[in-house]
């Protein structure tokens, strides 16, 4: 059974979170989010891009769609809007949640995704296909790596 997908991305500046979540209705969640990613401006890094808490997914879509930014770790969970967002530690607890997405980017670099649903996994994994990441592969019971669904 298919879990999720995990790729690289260039270690560098962009816009690739909000290339990497195109194919979702991101504005339709709400996020739990942690991690360290600043905006850059003129190839200099300034303020924080997105805050460690809960964001509504128009703002988060707003902040990874229209900025230049560099991310080092994040770590972004996707529940229903009428939901109440929980920490989840473990595939288990992820499967057991109302989190429906959970992207987790380590590293600068890599990139894992877990997703509930199957049709929204294979247009994750097509975009991805289709943009070229580096070492695209599905997440399957039998290799995956990952102890804990948090990038810390």
């Amino acid at each position: 059974m298919k879990r999720g997908i995990s790729f690289e991305i260039p270690n560098q500046y962009g816009k690739f979170l909000g290339e990497i979540v195109r194919p979702l209705d991101v504005a339709s969640f709400n996020w739990g989010i942690d991690g360290e990613s600043y905006t850059v401006e003129k190839g200099e890094i300034k303020e924080p891009l997105l805050p460690d808490e809960i964001m509504d997914g128009s703002a988060l879509s707003e902040r990874v769609k229209n900025n230049f930014y560099y991310c080092i770790f994040a770590d972004l969970k996707a529940f229903p809007k009428d939901k109440q967002i929980k920490e989840i530690n473990t595939y288990d607890e992820f499967l057991k949640s109302d989190c429906q997405v959970v992207l987790l980017l380590v590293d600068c670099s890599f990139v894992t995704i877990y997703c509930k649903d199957s049709s929204t996994l294979e247009l994750l994994y097509g975009h991805a296909k289709s943009h070229g990441f580096d070492g695209l592969e599905y997440v399957k019971e039998e290799n995956d790596k990952r102890i804990s669904l948090s990038v810390w």
